[in-house]
């Protein structure tokens, strides 16, 4: 005669809600039981039974699908730091360890330190000459123009205008008049200063003459004392160059 066959074996889950559904079967039998039910009774029963029902169902939900549990990660204790993946091949071939390089800061700019006591001296700063300064227009050759003036019986007046042609000032000149007669006498003499060596009257500038300035002239005026016949200057140079405007 054959075994019967063995009842299905239940599992964790159906045993879970058979539980749940005899408790609250026993707890709604107790209240009833008494006879003192009221409505909030059966309304917090009802409740229960709801919250027991949703617990339920998310414990059997959660046992039937197990890969929807979410793993919690465990980290490493004691602060060591975790490792990855075992290495393979032969401890010759395997890696060493990598060993954390702490990050350092770019350094700080720093002056420079002052010479020490005792060491070369810095060379002194030269200058760069800078470009020379033109030389000054070197003075020309001044000219002279001689002329009578006024003539009287026994006297004459003579002007001699100095002309200096470049752009430099004269600094000095000399004017050599030579009258024909030791007896005539040179008076009333101006812009100039003068002395006598025989018939030979030399001028030299005063104060006000003494420089001609570029392009520009100075004048000397005299007077011829003595008999007018024939008494104009034999010769008149300045500075070595004849005068013009003598008599021929």
């Amino acid at each position: 005669m054959p075994a019967p066959p063995s009842p299905p074996r239940r599992t964790l889950p159906i045993v879970l809600l058979d539980g749940i559904v005899a408790m609250a079967g026993a707890a709604r039998r107790a209240v009833l039981g008494r006879g003192d039910g009221s409505r909030l009774a059966h309304v917090a029963i009802v409740a229960s039974l709801g919250v027991l029902l949703a617990t339920a169902y998310s414990i059997v939900t959660v046992l039937r699908t197990p890969e929807r549990l979410t793993p919690v990660a465990v980290g490493p204790v004691g602060g060591v730091p975790a490792t990855g993946p075992a290495a393979t091949g032969t401890p010759d071939e395997r890696p060493g360890p990598t060993v954390a390089t702490p990050r350092t800061s770019a350094p700080l700019a720093t002056r420079a330190a002052p010479p020490a006591p005792g060491g070369p001296a810095a060379a002194p700063a030269t200058r760069t000459p800078s470009a020379a300064a033109p030389a000054p227009p070197t003075p020309v050759a001044l000219r002279a123009d001689f002329a009578v003036e006024e003539s009287a019986l026994l006297s004459y007046g003579a002007a001699v205008t100095i002309d200096n042609p470049g752009p430099a000032p004269a600094p000095n000149w000399t004017l050599v008049v030579v009258l024909p007669r030791e007896s005539l006498q040179v008076t009333s003499v101006t812009g100039a200063r003068t002395s006598r060596d025989g018939t030979t009257w030399t001028f030299v500038p005063d104060g006000d003459t003494g420089r001609v300035p570029g392009h520009g002239t100075a004048r000397v005026t005299f007077r011829v004392n003595g008999a007018a016949i024939s008494a104009t200057p034999t010769a008149c140079t300045i500075d070595g160059t004849a005068c013009t405007g003598l008599p021929a």
